[in-house]
């Protein structure tokens, strides 16, 4: 549509990204999708511009239905999705709104009572809206699960099983998802009607434009370096990823003791203090941010320069998620991971899946001086053992005077 063509040139777009070559024709057909890709490779888009292209074709004068559900993991990936709703759209007669936890549920109700065509939502704020009646998803019509493998792992299964039947029965649905686990597969052989696969940008190819390095510390001295690193190498903005809450606030508290500018986003964190200090690193008036994995997941900020793993993540996806914060389109980036003895296995298995070789490095000062866990070699069987032969008992030689009593084995 010329519209949507005309809101994507004012963007900047030139031309589409992978993803969205493949999955744009196929959901303008209307058939479901199942797709995996990265943050950063432009998904959002794929399946935005047919559901504005879709409701537009559709949509009467001074009509409004909501024809369209958006579920995210995440309030900060449903904030950004609207964002782009909003640039998308401009130029249509398009309407949305946002369903999610830690904003008044009142003031959603009410948006969403006066009419949208497009709901974005997290699924626990969507089911309350529905048990109040607020929402009536029976016209929605294209239903698009962003994330779907982090939603799976934070548990909200039973709401997306609870959520689909109430749409229209001729819906398309969407699924989107860094990669087919086995719980993903499930879900869609559940509910996609024979779906088109879309697999883009493996994990391989995130992090070739980003620079990794490894600086290997004692566990003890992590939060000392990671003030060091920051402070002596003039990093104006860094987000740091940490495991746990506890760490995350530990980190800040250090960090702003040292007279870094630090502040944190976890799920403890109210929403509007999250979005201020979102706003606040953007905006150059602190220069780091601290985060746990789930909290990051849908923060977008344009030329990241640094990213740092405090410490490493449960998974490989988790790590792609984390270094994929920077180096995004096409620009160059640095990922840093601060290594510990009792991580030096996990590290070596992200290497071998991403087929990589990330040099080792310490800093004077922060050698290392914990020892490196023996790498256990694996026990293998004597050759009768594996034949299953009986195993023969070595002879003893007699000893004699002249042995002096010794006793000898052949």
């Amino acid at each position: 549509m010329p519209q949507i063509i005309k809101a994507l040139q004012e963007e900047g777009y030139e031309k589409p990204t992978a993803i969205q070559k493949k999955a744009i024709p196929i959901a303008l057909n209307g058939k479901d999708v199942l797709g995996t890709a990265q943050s950063g490779t432009g998904k959002t888009a794929a399946f935005l511009l047919p559901i504005l292209q879709n409701i537009s074709q559709q949509k009467k004068e001074k009509e409004t239905i909501l024809r369209a559900l958006i579920l995210v993991p995440t309030r900060e990936l449903a904030a950004q999705v609207a964002k782009n709703i909003s640039h998308y759209s401009r130029h249509l007669d398009i309407t949305h709104a946002i369903a999610v936890g830690g904003l008044s549920a009142k003031e959603q109700a009410k948006k969403i009572e006066k009419g949208i065509d497009i709901l974005v939502a997290t699924s626990g704020r969507l089911m309350e809206h529905i048990q109040n009646k607020s929402v009536d998803l029976s016209s929605v019509n294209q239903i698009v699960l962003d994330e779907v493998d982090t939603m799976l792992d934070m548990g909200f299964l039973e709401d997306i099983e609870a959520i689909f039947p109430l749409a229209s029965p001729k819906r398309q649905i969407m699924m989107y998802s860094a990669t087919l686990t086995q719980n993903v597969k499930k879900l869609a052989k559940e509910f996609l009607f024979d779906p088109m696969v879309i697999e883009v940008a493996a994990q391989r190819s995130t992090v070739k434009i980003i620079e990794q390095q490894i600086i290997k510390v004692d566990f003890e001295k992590k939060r000392e370096l990671l003030s060091f690193l920051i402070g002596s190498r003039n990093f104006q903005q860094v987000l740091v990823f940490a495991n746990t809450k506890a760490c995350v606030d530990e980190i800040v508290d250090t960090l702003n003791l040292d007279g870094l500018p630090a502040l944190a986003i976890h799920g403890d964190i109210k929403q509007p203090a999250r979005a201020r200090a979102l706003r606040k690193f953007k905006a150059g008036e602190i220069r780091v941010l601290v985060a746990t994995d789930i909290a990051a997941r849908g923060i977008d900020i344009e030329e990241l320069p640094y990213v740092i793993n405090y410490e490493l993540p449960e998974g490989i996806q988790d790590y792609t998620h984390r270094i994929g914060r920077t180096g995004r389109a096409g620009k160059e980036g640095v990922a840093i991971t601060l290594l510990c003895t009792k991580e030096y296995k996990q590290m070596a298995e992200i290497e071998k899946e991403l087929i990589i070789n990330i040099p080792r490095q310490s800093i004077d000062g922060y050698e290392p001086t914990e020892k490196a866990p023996r790498m256990k070699k694996p026990k293998t069987k004597k050759l009768s053992v594996k034949k299953g032969l009986k195993e023969r008992k070595p002879k003893t030689k007699k000893t004699t005077k002249r042995d002096d009593n010794r006793t000898f084995r052949k």
